[in-house]
């Protein structure tokens, strides 16, 4: 099977200009693999050696399809697909407005929907790949005070889909699963905001990105893996402390 013959993947990733995307993709390239990374503005992505940065528009279908289809010339195949790409609006349920759910769905769902479709429909004919999103662990543990309903309403729609879509696709080879982290340390949380976050998680310490990449790499190679919801967390998910 062609994903246990390649030692460096191929990698097509949603997302990879900020945050846990960007650090995922320099961690993926640093380890030998060839990422094609996407963003609404890829001039933002770093130039890196192994790095392909391409422009896509997750709401919009006709960008996904030339930015993938544009990318797998150049690639030949994908091992791996990452989905990554996301929007965070923390807000009273009460306070969502429809721009702010539109905004949501199009880039959780429907992002998701067009870019699994075209990497699945690639690795059917190679028999093979695995398929990764990022959920979060919200959708197992909500925290009181942190209003994210809509939000966790929609990653919970991803947790759910990669049980579907495992089972779906197990005997073309075809894996499915699923990382949910916890806070991880990126620019997007402020030194000042590291204390309080520590106490989110019973280890005590918010989660490095090296954590997610193992993650993602674990799932990758762990071929009797599919249908897993893998909580990067410190332990949050398992109950209230």
């Amino acid at each position: 099977m062609r994903e246990s013959a390649f030692t460096t993947k191929r990698i097509f990733l949603s997302g990879a200009s900020s945050g846990i995307g960007l650090a995922v993709a320099k961690s993926l390239v640093a380890q030998g693999h060839e990422v094609w990374g996407t963003s609404r503005d890829p001039e933002s992505i770093p130039e890196l050696l192994r790095l392909h940065p391409l422009r896509l528009d997750l709401a919009d279908p006709r960008s996904v399809h030339e930015a993938f289809n544009a990318a797998l010339t150049e690639a030949d195949h994908f091992d791996v697909l990452i989905n990554n790409a996301g929007v965070f609006i923390p807000k009273p349920f009460t306070e969502y407005t429809t721009e702010d759910f539109d905004t949501l769905v199009s880039t959780t769902l429907a992002g998701f929907l067009y870019v699994s479709q075209l990497a699945i429909k690639q690795m059917l004919q190679q028999k093979s790949g695995s398929i990764v999103n990022i959920s979060t662990t919200l959708v197992d543990q909500p925290i009181a005070g942190v209003g994210a309903a809509v939000q966790i309403m929609l990653k919970g729609a991803l947790n759910a889909v990669t049980r579907a879509l495992a089972i779906e696709y197990a005997k073309e080879g075809i894996r499915v699963n699923t990382i949910a982290p916890g806070v991880i340390n990126t620019p997007m949380h402020k030194p000042e905001t590291h204390e309080f976050l520590k106490g989110l998680h019973p280890v005590g310490r918010i989660g490095e990105v090296k954590e997610v990449v193992d993650a993602a790499l674990f799932l990758t190679d762990a071929t009797f893996t599919s249908g897993e919801i893998l909580h990067v967390d410190g332990g949050a998910h398992a109950g209230k402390w």
